[in-house]
């Protein structure tokens, strides 16, 4: 992997020809999405300024746009590193738009001035279930992989790492799952846990935004702590918004390997 990556929990790949060339191809697929009605009742959300876009690129098994494969430098350093499931999922398309955020439909207040105020700063695999709205392991995944798709400023809602958050939270969820059978980990109720390794990171790490052009990508190591910057007054971009495609393919390995793997 890159260079950092392991300490800081995410790298940002320079411009690479191969990169570029699935952009361009994904780029019709893209607006297939979002010219999809049934997509848009499903996933434009926040008053219309996020597309959030889960599996909504149709792209192929190994990641590929059309007859454009999924390659360039990252993804051999991807492949090197780790395995992962096959089929992979088809890519989520996030967008987002000028005046983001909005509330979310059903969103309290609180949970909107989380979001205003701490990018809805979340762990990606676990998720809140049922009407408590408690938070248990559901997914593992092997990382996080950003392309964007569209050119945009940095104000543009960048994404935004907590630098070394995912050392943190790995040493959680280890304190929490590894005494524990693998079979009983997604029953565990994590939420007041997870409240509180959050507030440790905000304390402890440092908040970078990471604006990424077309041809780049950006990688995220699967525990760290990442939102979404809001719009900044006066950014615009050519497209109307930023949109970047994220594929995040589980492991092929035990759960206990995936929480130890570094």
């Amino acid at each position: 992997m890159k260079a950092g990556f392991y300490d800081d929990g995410y790298a940002v790949y320079p411009h690479d020809p191969a990169i570029l060339k699935w952009v361009e191809a994904a780029k019709p697929l893209a607006t297939e999405a979002l010219n999809d009605q049934t997509l848009l009742d499903t996933w434009l959300l926040c008053e219309g300024t996020w597309f959030v876009g889960v599996d909504a690129l149709m792209t192929g098994p190994d990641g590929q746009a059309g007859d454009v494969p999924l390659a360039g430098q990252v993804i051999s350093d991807l492949q090197t590193e780790y395995c992962v499931q096959r089929p992979m999922h088809k890519a989520q398309l996030s967008v987002v738009y000028p005046g983001y955020p909005k509330p979310r439909e059903g969103e309290s207040e609180g949970a909107f001035n989380y979001r205003r105020k701490r990018d809805a700063a979340h762990v990606d695999g676990l998720h809140a279930v049922g009407p408590n709205r408690h938070r248990h392991l559901s997914e593992h995944h092997a990382y996080l992989l950003g392309l964007p798709i569209t050119r945009a400023s940095e104000g543009a809602s960048p994404l935004v790492i907590w630098q070394g958050s995912h050392k943190i939270v790995q040493s959680w969820l280890s304190e929490e799952l590894s005494a524990l059978p693998e079979k009983q980990w997604k029953d565990i109720n994590l939420t007041d846990g997870y409240m509180s390794i959050r507030r440790k990171v905000f304390d402890t790490c440092e908040r970078v935004e990471v604006p990424v052009q077309p041809g780049e990508a950006v990688v995220m190591h699967r525990h760290a702590v990442h939102g979404i910057a809001p719009w900044k007054d006066n950014t615009e971009t050519n497209s109307g918004g930023r949109m970047i495609a994220y594929f995040r393919p589980e492991m092929a390995l035990s759960l206990r390997d995936w929480l130890n793997l570094r």
